[in-house]
């Protein structure tokens, strides 16, 4: 760390900072990023960079989130940024990601998070050929061996896993492990939608006495989560709880809830860690949510494309790792204040401070 502050200090600009740190973070070499500063600042700046980026839709506040971050670190690198909505549905995405590998010439990188696995192999492996970086976020393009074949540059990712088990978890412990619950996917094509219900059954299966009473996808469309919700509150009267892949999802269903008067009764919980969640959690409406970082995840893979296209492909397929943990912690309003370390703070979990209030505002300024 000192090198990189002495670095800093002789001369590195904001956005070559920005890009070092998180370059290291992801593993690449400090000697490799060090040249790459050299190798921009001997280059003209007043050519910016192309890029074409398409998430699963801009309906959806975590894919809006993300481009705005994706455009705003386009403005501090100087890369130029175009966004084709994915609109949530495949046939739509899949026409636009086409239009980008007709146009492949025109781009120096490209960035997708796609709505479904598979749906876009083709395209991509067309801009590949041609000689494109490309980075996948969050969502699988294809399997992984297969994505290694294809010659994709970098997978930036959370573990879906790890954030779902963690909401489920706290729905049941306040469940006191017994009674119904429902579980409302996003799109069931998409990969992290089946980690999130992986996530989900792993920690449902330890509990016997937790009913599944329904299990469906929503394909992300909060309208349709309200049709469903409706139902299922007529359905199971005695429901204590909701799962649903995304904060827009699990908004939408508390609202369903607390119209019917059920809001004492049933628990929700989201995934995501967007602000309206967090304050949802802060002052009680969702039990908990967890950090789903779209600025970690787009703003990284300008990031990443900016190296491969400054330092040639062939050289970034050599430094960059091919997977990046997009990592963020699960959110929750309840503080450790176990009295026995009131004066030891440092030993506590979070330090005897709620974690909500500084994860929004990270969240608000588009921070890693």
């Amino acid at each position: 760390m000192a090198n990189i502050i002495r670095r800093r200090g002789e001369g590195m600009s904001r956005r070559e900072f920005m890009m070092s740190s998180f370059l290291l973070g992801a593993g690449v070499a400090a000697p490799t990023v060090f040249s790459l500063m050299n190798v921009r600042r001997a280059q003209a700046q007043d050519q910016p960079l192309r890029c074409a980026m398409s998430n699963a839709g801009l309906a959806v506040s975590w894919c809006a989130q993300g481009k705005d971050t994706a455009e705003l670190w386009g403005k501090w690198l100087g890369v130029e940024v175009t966004w084709f909505d994915g609109k949530l549905d495949t046939a739509l995405q899949r026409s636009a990601v086409d239009q980008i590998a007709t146009q492949a010439d025109q781009w120096d990188f490209v960035a997708i998070q796609p709505l479904s696995i598979d749906s876009l192999v083709e395209p991509v492996q067309t801009l590949i050929d041609a000689g494109v970086p490309v980075i996948d976020m969050d969502t699988l393009i294809a399997p992984m061996p297969q994505m290694e074949e294809m010659g994709i540059l970098s997978f930036i990712a959370p573990d879906n896993v790890f954030m779902s088990e963690s909401v489920v978890q706290r729905l049941i412990d306040r469940m006191e492990g017994t009674g119904q619950i429902a579980m409302t996917w996003g799109s069931q094509g998409h990969t992290g939608a089946q980690g999130r219900a992986q996530g989900f059954y792993n920690i449902v299966s330890k509990y016997p006495d937790i009913e599944v009473v329904d299990d469906q996808p929503a394909d992300w469309d909060v309208t349709r989560v309200a049709s469903i919700w409706e139902t299922l509150l007529n359905r199971y009267p005695d429901l204590k709880a909701g799962f649903l892949h995304n904060d827009d999802m699990a908004l939408a269903a508390k609202q369903v809830v607390d119209n019917a008067g059920l809001g004492e009764q049933i628990l929700i919980g989201g995934i995501d860690g967007m602000t309206s969640a967090i304050e949802g959690v802060i002052d009680g409406r969702l039990v908990a949510t967890a950090r789903n970082s779209a600025p970690r995840i787009h703003g990284g893979a300008v990031l990443l494309g900016y190296y491969a296209a400054t330092v040639g492909l062939e050289q970034a397929m050599a430094d960059v790792p091919r997977f990046v943990l997009a990592d963020g912690p699960a959110i929750f309003a309840d503080v450790d204040s176990n009295p026995d370390l009131a004066e030891t703070p440092w030993k506590l979990r979070g330090y005897g401070q709620s974690t909500a209030p500084g994860l929004r505002w990270l969240q608000e300024q588009l921070v890693f």
